[in-house]
């Protein structure tokens, strides 16, 4: 069994834009506890109030599988630990386990600690010793270990046996600068391995983009904890991605490291933690991003038609993911087949779905993306089924702005529909051209479509295709819309902004009463 220690709320929030509240840390941390993990690094109590306010608050709180672990660094070169304010801080956070970090590295010895190499071991055994006498558990961090045993083997080994001789019970082997290569960890681990008798662990930084390569290597070379974030947070480059490191242990090395049947948590923990980071998922990382199964190319969505395990290396389920398959101008017969059957849309009475095909990639060439507009692709295997009804008919619209004295800008739109035989004509006033169109259409709709005053225009995104055509470029035009359970997404493509919009209206609110509410003329 691997340990997999979380440092998610303490390396994790050195990432560039986030910053945690107490209140964040604990509900992550409590997610981290559901998901299984063994240790959970609360932050450095010494550093910070928040941090301090963390450890008051989660040392009383349950906790099912792991230990809030205290992080803090050696006492000062100067000091002895009982004289130290950041080994007494460790202790006021009150954690049965206690991380201490020290330098092994020559060149922080000298420049950075300001002291000579014997004091630096001797701060290392004491401050260990001190924290265990006052019955802490604790683990030693070798920051900077690999770096340091390139400049000075035999010291980098005496760094490890002085937190030996002061009772600690894991040493983790820190590639803090992120600059080693696999093979370079290898054989360092097998040469402490060689000299020390004692459990490894390892903090790998990915500056080199071999965070998750170098914490399986240590593993195979014996290393019984891992330490690492989720989704790779952490300073510069971040750290090892525990969303990566969790399942190629399980899956791929067939090493447990979380309780069983527990990894199929990991998808919804990963956008979690990005949604109390305040950032935009990574839907790009392997495993637990919404792209890592996503299906494009046709020849790859006819091959996993056929055999689902044609481009997929494990069954996405596993981490909690799902397959995709996308619709774009790279896509075949097959990609449109499977969005239909992923609709329940029976297109065996249809027109050919090769005309489908050809409109859609004519439509793209002109601008149309359909990635991120799922709708609008559903829409148009709808009305190829024969006997397809509209809900509803444009006649003409109309949209305007205007500047009055008095009053300022303005827009209003006039729309005239034919609604199941009747003719409506509306008009209303909006913050912009598309807005007062958007409220003019809903307002002509409502009354046979009642469901539609539930629907509401989420992101409106407008990009310009080729600006190099100035004010005739051709604009593309992406709204998302919602009502209480669900999202969609529709386009349009236009030289005229308007006209692109009302594309996208269009399918979006068609897509909303046919598919989500399910409202047929029939």
């Amino acid at each position: 069994m691997i340990e997999i220690y979380d440092t998610t709320l303490r390396d994790g929030t050195q990432r560039k834009d986030i910053s945690l509240s107490c209140d964040d840390k604990l509900k992550i941390a409590h997610r981290l506890d559901d998901l299984g993990v063994t240790f959970i690094e609360g932050g450095w109590p010494g550093s910070n109030p928040k941090d301090e306010e963390f450890f008051q608050q989660a040392v009383g709180q349950p906790w099912k599988h792991a230990h809030i672990t205290a992080f803090g660094s050696t006492c000062h070169p100067s000091k002895k630990p009982e004289d130290d304010a950041n080994i007494r801080a460790l202790l006021d956070a009150n954690t049965d386990y206690v991380t201490v970090f020290g330098k092994t590295s020559m060149l922080h010895v000298r420049d950075v600690l300001h002291t000579t190499p014997e004091n630096n071991l001797r701060i290392i055994e004491e401050s260990i010793a001190y924290l265990k006498a006052k019955g802490r558990q604790v683990l030693y961090d070798a920051e900077h270990y690999f770096d340091g045993y390139k400049e000075d083997p035999a010291y980098a080994i005496e760094t490890l046996r002085a937190a030996l001789r002061g009772g600690a019970i894991t040493l983790v082997l820190c590639d803090t600068n992120g600059g080693c290569m696999p093979w370079e960890i290898g054989e360092m681990i097998r040469a402490v391995k060689g000299t020390v008798d004692a459990p490894l662990g390892i903090h790998t930084h990915n500056d080199s983009e071999n965070a998750v390569a170098n914490a399986l290597v240590a593993v195979r070379e014996g290393c019984i904890q891992v330490q690492g974030t989720i989704n790779g947070y952490g300073e510069r480059c971040g750290n090892a991605n525990l969303c990566s490191v969790i399942p190629d242990l399980e899956l791929k090395m067939r090493v447990s490291c979380l309780p069983k049947g527990n990894l199929s948590r990991l998808f919804d923990l990963s956008h979690y933690v990005s949604e109390v980071a305040n950032l935009a998922p990574d839907e790009h990382l392997a495993y637990v991003g919404k792209a890592a199964f996503a299906h494009k190319g046709g020849v790859h969505v006819a091959a996993i038609r056929r055999n689902v395990n044609a481009y997929q290396h494990i069954d996405p389920a596993l981490v909690g993911n799902e397959m995709e398959v996308l619709v774009s101008e790279l896509s075949g017969r097959g990609n449109l087949l499977s969005k239909a059957e992923e609709y329940g849309i029976d297109i065996s009475q249809a027109r050919d779905v090769g005309d489908v095909l050809a409109e859609l990639k004519s439509l793209e060439a002109q601008g149309f993306s359909f990635e991120a507009a799922e709708a609008s692709v559903v829409m148009m295997l709808k009305r190829a089924q024969p006997g397809y009804k509209p809900l509803f008919e444009l006649i003409d619209f109309a949209s305007t702005v205007e500047h009055r004295q008095g009053r300022g800008i303005f827009a209003e739109a006039t729309v005239k529909v034919c609604v199941q035989g009747e003719v409506l004509h509306t008009a209303a006033e909006g913050n912009g051209p598309v807005n007062a169109l958007d409220t003019a259409l809903r307002k002509a709709l409502v009354g046979n479509y009642p469901q539609i005053a539930r629907f509401h225009l989420a992101d409106y995104k407008v990009r310009i295709l080729d600006g190099n055509n100035g004010t005739a470029a051709t604009t593309r035009v992406l709204i998302d819309t919602q009502n209480d359970v669900e999202r969609w997404g529709t386009v349009g493509a236009s030289a005229n902004i308007i006209e692109a919009s009302w594309r996208a209206l269009v399918d979006s609110i068609e897509y909303g009463l046919m598919v989500v509410e399910h409202v047929s003329l029939s």
